[in-house]
């Protein structure tokens, strides 16, 4: 017996337990414990326990050489890395990798706790042992279990919305992705795609161009090599009922055969009519469902906007009244999802084209607020909103450089173009119900070969107004008397959307300031010629 002792101790660096005194085996029981937490297996290789030690620091060291390798890949070739992640069997295999770790560091954390033997130590040190151990697992095990969770989720969330196949290039340089946002109510038949735009961005600088495309836009051409352009040669031009918004119902209830294999014909042909309309390749859409938009601003910690002007929603009635219209007041709000959708859709008292400005204002706002910070903290619960939010034909292999470009995007103010009032005259003008294409590729081509984040393009050789840039965007908070919109830096031109808006009263008769309650009286007393004149630049918004 005693000839064997000296052999067992010899291979173990620390102090016999059962002989040392009170302070060295609390001494003996932390050291144990933060060398499994900095260095799992360490513990045990101290201790003597030399074959489970050497295989746990082997692992140990194996893992921080692949994380000095991920952060080095990071700094150097962060586009492959994210493209490399963004693949479905990596998520999983990560999700496996990830979840061992953390079973096998529990392990080590209660082979620690055994080789302390917590019997030995005195009540205090007992108590302060075991709760560094259960904070230790938490730290570890715990985060890499919920890591673990969480990946899987996103992959499972990634591969249902996002489509199978090969990443696709930039055309020209750029990437052009047209959005939609649809409203399939229980009160509407089908999809209606109530907001149409196209996302051209550079996929080098990530300089984005935001065109956006009125639902009342006629005369829509469609590409070269489209099927509707057999059935619509001139265009899309029915009149009335041949509106944009119309094509995406037109193509899935009478066209569908034009597209064999294709899951979405009314997305495919809307985005051949935007193609064919501005000049550029379309190469991938996102549709955005406005219920599910909601719910994705909620899951980002809501959205932050300067509002110009005040804006009217519909929600309950006022007590002992028949109006039900609320007023968002000019100035910094913080919307909630709902809130959000209120303020991108409202279009009482004013236009269209006020309603566009704004969306393109909270899209903006939408992406410079999407930070790493807020997918790695709200993480589930965007991941939650993602099914019901976005509908895409956008490839699962495009993930990584689209992430990539969406982060160098939110440090440049886009570009902004609208096809018709204000960037082509004035509401009035009727540019969106009889379109001059020549101006609208013109002025597109202008805006993209722009390298100066505010200048602005050529005038029009055919134009007869001055061409606004729809180029710039202001982070100075407009007053509701501005003379100037900031929404894509526009003019207040006669003419224009804002024709007016100089005008804007901003006080009562008696020289006090608007509220909510004196513009619901209003209402009430059928003064809504005077309404109209408050909301007249309700289209100037900025990002805070």
């Amino acid at each position: 017996m005693t000839s064997t002792r000296p052999s067992a101790r010899s291979t173990d660096l620390l102090p016999d337990p059962e002989s040392a005194t009170a302070p060295v085996r609390t001494k003996r029981a932390v050291v144990l414990l933060l060398l499994t937490l900095v260095f799992p297996g360490s513990a045990q290789w101290v201790s003597g326990k030399r074959g489970l030690g050497g295989i746990a620091m082997r692992v140990t060291m194996a893992c921080w050489a692949l994380v000095v390798a991920l952060v080095v890949l990071a700094l150097v070739k962060r586009d492959w890395l994210l493209s490399f992640f963004a693949q479905s069997w990596v998520q999983l295999l990560a999700s496996i990798i990830m979840f061992l770790l953390a079973a096998g560091w529990l392990l080590m954390f209660l082979n620690t706790l055994a080789i302390i033997r917590p019997k030995l130590l005195a009540p205090g040190a007992r108590m302060i042992v075991t709760g560094g151990l259960v904070v230790s697992i938490l730290a570890t095990s715990g985060a890499l279990g919920y890591g673990a969770f969480v990946l899987n989720k996103g992959r499972a969330t990634i591969s249902n919305v996002f489509s199978a196949g090969p990443a696709f290039k930039p055309v020209d340089g750029r990437y052009n992705i047209a959005v939609f946002g649809s409203d399939s109510a229980g009160n509407r038949e089908g999809v209606r795609t109530d907001s149409m735009s196209l996302l051209s961005v550079d996929a080098k600088t990530g300089k984005t161009l935001l065109i956006s495309i009125p639902r009342n836009f006629q005369n829509a051409q469609f590409s070269e090599d489209s099927p509707m352009r057999k059935v619509y040669p001139n265009g899309y031009n029915c009149g009335d009922e041949c509106l944009f918004n119309a094509i995406y119902r037109n193509a899935t209830d009478s066209h569908a055969d034009l597209y064999p294999g294709v899951e979405n014909p009314g997305a495919q042909a809307t985005m051949e009519a935007i193609e064919g309309t501005t000049g550029l390749k379309v190469q991938g859409y996102v549709m955005i469902n406005m219920a599910g938009f909601a719910g994705f601003i909620d899951a980002m910690g809501g959205v932050t906007v300067n509002s110009g002007g005040w804006v009217p929603y519909n929600a309950k009635k006022w007590p002992n009244s028949s109006v039900n219209t609320h007023w968002f007041e000019p100035g910094v709000h913080k919307f909630t999802g709902k809130q959000a959708l209120w303020f991108a859709r409202s279009r009482e008292f004013t236009t269209d084209y006020h309603r566009i400005a704004r969306q393109q204002c909270l899209q903006q706002a939408m992406i410079s607020q999407f930070s790493p910070q807020t997918m790695l903290t709200r993480f589930t619960s965007i991941m939650d909103a993602g099914e019901d939010l976005v509908e895409t034909n956008i490839p699962q292999q495009q993930l990584g450089s689209f992430l990539n470009l969406a982060d160098k995007a939110r440090s440049t103010p886009f570009k902004h173009l609208t096809l018709g009032a204000p960037d082509f005259g004035s509401a009035s003008d009727k540019f969106s119900t009889y379109p001059d294409f020549d101006k609208i590729h013109e002025r597109i081509a202008s805006l993209i070969s722009t390298t100066g984040e505010s200048a602005k393009p050529k005038k029009a050789a055919t134009d007869d107004k001055p061409a606004t840039s729809g180029g710039s965007t202001k982070s100075a908070a407009p007053s509701p008397s501005s003379s100037k919109s900031s929404s894509g830096g526009r003019n207040s031109e006669p003419g224009n959307v804002n024709e007016g808006v100089a005008s804007v009263p901003t006080t009562k008769p008696d020289g006090s300031a608007l509220t909510e309650e004196y513009l619901v009286t209003l209402e009430q007393i059928g003064r809504t010629d005077i309404l109209s004149k408050i909301a007249a630049n309700n289209n100037e918004c900025s990002v805070p």
